[in-house]
């Protein structure tokens, strides 16, 4: 038979504490989503709006700085204009540009096209043919190269195929007496060819074809 063991002296042993519980904020509260949202919106912000012009711009200076401050063009010190953007020139010493249904605003935008049903288009069909009856030209049969009669996708393109610009040569040599082989080299000079052969079309910035034809006339 086993002893029975002796009660011990002293203090009783304490009870455990109670153990203390920690509870978690809740994880989807709504002062929680809010601040993410705010968060994410600065750093947007600060990232597309500040961040990324500004590297582009900066790639842009180093690698074209002409390109990154909008293509001006110059004349005897004074910016006149880009050579992305065409200008309503109807003088007759000057070649004219393509035509825009918005009268080249930048700020209004592609205006849709006239429809075959539009009175507008018969109105400009016989602009075209009042064109032909007061200037003319033999050289190409005497008609009008679509890019001539036509606007662009953007209503401000500046640039022309060489044949819409060299059927204004007559035009032009009435004008200002220059000669007819004189204008056409003239013109040819200043055609720029596709970067890649075969795609693409060749073409002339008319703003910059006229600007260096105004000394040459002498209307600076």
């Amino acid at each position: 038979m086993s002893a029975v063991p002796a009660p011990t002296t002293g203090a009783p042993t304490p009870a455990p504490a109670p153990r203390r519980v920690e509870v978690p904020p809740p994880s989807h509260s709504a002062l929680g989503h809010v601040r993410a949202t705010v968060v994410f919106l600065v750093l947007a912000l600060l990232v597309s709006g500040f961040a990324y012009p500004l590297i582009v711009t900066g790639i842009a200076q180093v690698i074209d700085p002409s390109a990154a401050n909008g293509s001006l063009l110059t004349y005897n010190g004074t910016v006149v204009g880009s050579s992305l953007v065409a200008q309503n020139t109807d003088a007759p010493w000057l070649f004219w540009e393509r035509p825009s249904l918005s009268d080249y605003n930048t700020t209004e935008g592609m205006i849709t096209a006239y429809g075959p049903t539009d009175p507008a288009l018969a109105a400009w069909f016989n602009e075209t043919l009042a064109y032909m009856r007061e200037y003319g030209n033999f050289t190409v049969n005497a008609t009008l190269p679509i890019w001539f009669v036509s606007p662009s996708a953007s209503g401000i393109d500046p640039d022309l195929t060489p044949e819409a610009v060299l059927v204004q040569v007559p035009r032009i040599a009435a004008a200002t007496n220059l000669s007819f082989d004189f204008l056409t080299g003239f013109v040819n000079a200043h055609v720029a060819n596709p970067p890649i052969p075969g795609i693409g079309v060749a073409y002339v910035d008319v703003l910059q074809l006229d600007l260096d034809l105004l000394p040459i006339i002498g209307r600076g």
